[in-house]
């Protein structure tokens, strides 16, 4: 298995301190050391992907998910490098094959042998962070590696963290566990990349199903302020958008990039529901509400740009969270599922205006879809310093 002469350096870096619960100390947090975590848009060095493995969370369709994997891999690898997590030397041997065969350019991709649970990446991997000023030298990588549970609902989900802790210790020049005092202790905070989605400009969008008011919600021990605290001083967000509720199938309860992005700033595709009974009109027709009040940390009203939601897709009579506004801006393309909806054509039509310097690139996500999640929630971006 060949790894990259910059994934190699990065590997051989010094190691941050790993997270300890009950020792806060004096803190010093990213947004004091002047970093910030940049939009999804901006310059690029690499995108995170695990090998798809958990067989379970695609009944039947198993053995054609990679092929889905590789085509996300064939397309990406056009602008930027492509790190797979493996379990081990089998495994990347089976990927890199898989990836030769669907013609990815292989001299792209970094294996790196690190074993997971899943392979939902924007999940459990860090949150990477670069410098607020362009000025600032040397010109380092920093990380926020938050707690990750499984969602607050699937039991195996230690392998993912602990996945999440090797790449930020490894491939960033400075890691930040965030934490907070909860009943007199400091503990680490959990929070999940999908649920968040951040302008680069001081905004971030989420939901208080996902970490306030929810059955599980991540920071149901934080109030609102002290959850506020904690995306500002952690990720160098100066304001919170709060949206009520995510949408219907979705295990994440309420993860935000099922319906609602960043496109640039002061601009949130936004997905809309037209059909009246279908479960996510009223959460979507909310959200649009919220959005059309709302100002970001320049001050800015937001312009939404709607987006349709296709037809409901269902297994075994559990409805799943198919949605178009998971898609994944990579550097010089934009990865958008399809589910062979007559509505595709239209959310390719929109995207494509949205983004008219990048590829816009239909992949074919309903097998991908009965793991609940589709191409945002298997990318996690690393970007250039």
């Amino acid at each position: 298995m060949s790894t990259s002469t910059d994934a190699r350096r990065h590997a051989k870096r010094k190691k941050s301190p790993q997270p300890d619960d009950g020792d806060r100390g004096v803190e010093v947090t990213p947004r004091l050391d002047g970093w910030r975590m940049p939009a999804e848009w901006e310059p690029r060095r690499a995108t995170w992907l695990a090998f798809p493995h958990k067989r379970s969370d695609w009944p039947g369709k198993a053995d054609t998910i990679i092929w889905v994997f590789a085509e996300i891999v064939r397309q990406l690898c056009r602008g930027e490098r492509i790190r797979m997590l493996v379990k081990n030397a089998k495994q990347a041997a089976i990927a890199k094959n898989t990836f030769i065969r669907v013609g990815a350019d292989i001299g792209q991709v970094d294996f790196v042998t690190c074993d997971t649970d899943r392979s939902w990446t924007r999940d459990y991997l860090p949150n990477f962070l670069v410098r607020s000023s362009v000025r600032a030298r040397p010109r380092l990588l920093g990380a926020a590696k938050w707690r990750f549970t499984g969602w607050h609902r699937y039991p195996d989900h230690k392998l993912d963290d602990q996945a999440g802790l090797l790449v930020a210790t490894q491939f960033a020049d400075k890691a930040y566990y965030p934490q907070s005092v909860i009943r007199g202790r400091s503990v680490r905070v959990v929070l999940e990349g999908g649920s968040i989605d951040v302008d680069g400009e001081g905004t971030l969008l989420t939901t208080e199903e996902c970490l306030l008011t929810g059955r599980r919600a991540r920071h149901r021990s934080l109030d609102k302020k002290e959850s506020e605290r904690l995306l500002g001083e952690y990720l160098g967000v100066e304001r919170v958008i709060w949206l009520p509720d995510g949408i219907a199938g979705d295990d994440t309860s309420g993860h935000i990039d099922d319906f609602a992005r960043f496109v640039r700033p002061g601009v949130v595709a936004l997905c809309s529901e037209r059909r009246k009974d279908d479960p996510n009109y009223r959460a979507l027709a909310k959200a649009k509400e919220c959005l059309s009040t709302a100002r970001d940390a320049k001050g800015r009203r937001l312009q939404v740009i709607l987006l349709p939601m296709p037809d409901a897709v269902v297994d075994r009579s559990i409805r799943l969270p198919a949605s178009y506004a998971n898609f994944y801006i990579g550097s010089e393309c934009v990865l958008v599922p399809t589910f062979n909806d007559v509505k595709d054509r239209e959310a390719l039509g929109i995207l494509t205006e949205l983004f008219p310097e990048r590829r816009v690139v239909g992949i074919h996500a309903t097998e991908l879809l009965l793991g609940l999640g589709t191409l945002h929630c298997s990318t996690q971006q690393e970007p250039r310093p």
